[in-house]
């Protein structure tokens, strides 16, 4: 089970992004993260006519090591470490400064 998952909300504490927020849209196997609008690199792009694709210069997102964002907790409107803990039978993830729990 991993403490960040597809959708939730994450803010980036190191790199040229520092600061920024958004949301995960892909976890890779490699332990690195795939973030909207985060660590945005430009592609030069063929084009392809057979696939109806038009070249040029395109923004693509680019993979971010999951170390490097942190849970964002909008309760204290700041990033937030991410525990376990069993409630009832359920394995649930809760925020380390308040305590809230993220799955029900």
């Amino acid at each position: 089970m991993s403490k960040i998952r597809k959708g939730d909300e994450v803010v980036v504490i190191t790199g040229k992004d520092k600061g920024r927020r958004g949301k995960v849209s892909e976890v890779l196997k490699t332990g690195q993260l795939l973030v909207e609008g985060i660590n945005v690199a430009k592609k030069h792009q063929k084009p392809n006519p057979n696939a109806g694709v038009t070249g040029g210069i395109v923004d693509q997102e680019m993979p971010i090591q999951a170390s490097n964002v942190m849970l964002w907790n909008p309760e204290t409107e700041k990033g937030d470490r991410v525990g376990f803990k069993t409630v009832g039978e359920k394995k649930v993830r809760f925020f380390k400064s308040n305590g809230e729990v993220l799955d029900r």
